[in-house]
C-alpha cells in the first residue's frame, strides 16, 4: 500500500508518522526507541501480533492488562499502565483524511491514548485505513466491534452474527465510549506507525 497520501495528512495534522513493510521491521523500530521506559499497552491484537509485550519487556517496564501478575487486582494494574512513561495501542479505525477512531468499553484505552504519557504511538495496519471519516466510523462499529466481540466471546448481537453493529442494550456491550483523535492532544508527544500488513481487527 502506498502511505504517501495519509502519511503527509498526518505530519500536516502534527503527528509524527513512521511507515514500514512489515511488523518485523515497525518491532525493530520501536525497540530502538523506547529503552528503560515504562511502557503501556492497551487491549491490542495487533500488539499482540507484533510480539512487543515481550520484546520491549526484555528491556523495560511493561504494564498490559492482558498479562497480570500473579496478585495483582486488575483494577491496579490498569491504573498502573495509564501512568507509564510511554503508551502503545492500535485504532479500530484511521481514516484517510487524518481522524484516527476508537471505541472502548473501560475506557482505560481511549483515555490513556490522550493524556498522561511523555509518548503514545498508534500503531496501525493497512486494514484499519478508510476512505474517509464517515467509512472510518462505520468500519469501526461494524468491524472492528464485532469481531472483538466475538474474541472476547461476549454475548451482544454482533458477536452472535458477527455481520454489524446492533447499537445493543446488552449488558456486555463492549462499545461504550468512542474517540476521534484530531490532532495530537497538547503535551503528548504522539507518533503513528503505519504497517504494509493487515494487522488485528
Amino acid at each position: 500500500m502506498e502511505f504517501e497520501g495519509i502519511k503527509n495528512t498526518l505530519k500536516k495534522h502534527g503527528f509524527k508518522v513512521s511507515c514500514f513493510r512489515n511488523k518485523e521491521e515497525a518491532s525493530a523500530y520501536l525497540n530502538k526507541q523506547i529503552d528503560g521506559k515504562s511502557v503501556g499497552f492497551g487491549g491490542s491484537v495487533t500488539t499482540k501480533q507484533m510480539g512487543l509485550y515481550d520484546s520491549l519487556g526484555t528491556h523495560n517496564e511493561v504494564v498490559w492488562h492482558w498479562v497480570i501478575p500473579e496478585g495483582i487486582d486488575k483494577k491496579e494494574w490498569l491504573a498502573k499502565a495509564m501512568t507509564t512513561d510511554v503508551y502503545i495501542a492500535s485504532a479500530n479505525a484511521l481514516a484517510s483524511t487524518g481522524e484516527i477512531i476508537n471505541i472502548d468499553g473501560a475506557g482505560n484505552r481511549v483515555s490513556s491514548l490522550v493524556f498522561g504519557h511523555d509518548k503514545v504511538y498508534y500503531l496501525i495496519g493497512r486494514n484499519k485505513i478508510a476512505d474517509n471519516y464517515d467509512e472510518a466510523i462505520l468500519r469501526a462499529r461494524n468491524t472492528a466491534a464485532p469481531m472483538n466481540s466475538k474474541r472476547l466471546g461476549r454475548k451482544t448481537p454482533c458477536a452472535i452474527k458477527g455481520d454489524r453493529c446492533f447499537d445493543c442494550n446488552s449488558p456486555e456491550r463492549i462499545c461504550r465510549t468512542m474517540t476521534v483523535t484530531w490532532r495530537p492532544t497538547k503535551g503528548v508527544d504522539t507518533e503513528v506507525v503505519l504497517v504494509d500488513e493487515d494487522l488485528g481487527f
